[in-house]
């Protein structure tokens, strides 16, 4: 397969990121908006940024900006506590990038969130462009993200793949036109049916690995 560009979700992709997020919510939403919340429920809420999320879910709008703040705090402080990357997903990016292959991530996650999980696993050195939820009019499922990232990037999207783990990064993927994989690699992921079928669906690294030869 000839590509020159892998964008990837990041959330249940990249990082096993999920499990600290929904932590987070559900104790800003018990805290502030006194409802428990299900992981069930959050996923319903995702596409728009972690703000999006608070705000547009709480029924006293005086408590979102604290609530924002803690939540914030809350994510922040679990990547220090037993969080670890999962080898295999870098030694994928290391091999992508040896080859010469530009990377990017699309994520509905804030510029502010991205950073905090990008900075403390390292991982921000490997992508050549991140767009998050604060860069985008139009959320996935909405391809806008990609298309902005393959525009800035100067890659037709007939060289491109997008890789993410929720029914929503397969409808964005498909609609911008790339050749578009489902994976399960982490212990959780958002989605385990799609509304339109991925190019392939991939439940290890080391599958997806030998798909692109690296």
């Amino acid at each position: 397969m000839s590509i020159q560009a892998v964008l990837f979700d990041f959330d249940g992709t990249l990082a096993d990121t999920l499990p600290l997020s929904f932590r987070a919510f559900q104790a800003v939403f018990k805290q502030y908006d006194h409802r428990e919340v299900s992981r069930d429920e959050l996923v319903t809420m995702f596409g728009p940024t972690e703000e999006g999320i608070i705000g547009g879910n709480f029924a006293d709008p005086s408590s979102v900006p604290q609530a924002i703040e803690d939540y914030y705090s809350l994510y922040e402080q679990g990547h220090f506590e037993e969080f670890q990357n999962e080898a295999s997903i870098l030694e994928l990016l290391q091999a992508l990038k040896q080859q010469g292959l530009k990377l990017g991530v699309i994520t509905g996650k804030s510029r502010r969130a991205y950073q905090i999980s990008a900075g403390a696993l390292e991982l921000e050195h490997y992508f050549d462009i991140a767009i998050t939820g604060d860069d985008v009019v139009k959320p996935k499922p909405d391809p806008e993200g990609i298309h902005t990232a393959l525009r800035t990037l100067g890659i037709d999207s007939s060289s491109a793949v997008f890789v993410g783990d929720s029914n929503a990064d397969i409808l964005a993927g498909k609609a911008a036109g790339l050749r578009t994989y489902g994976v399960r690699w982490l212990s959780t992921f958002q989605s385990q049916a799609y509304d339109v079928p991925p190019d392939g669906i991939f439940n290890s690294v080391a599958e997806f690995r030998q798909l692109l030869k690296v």
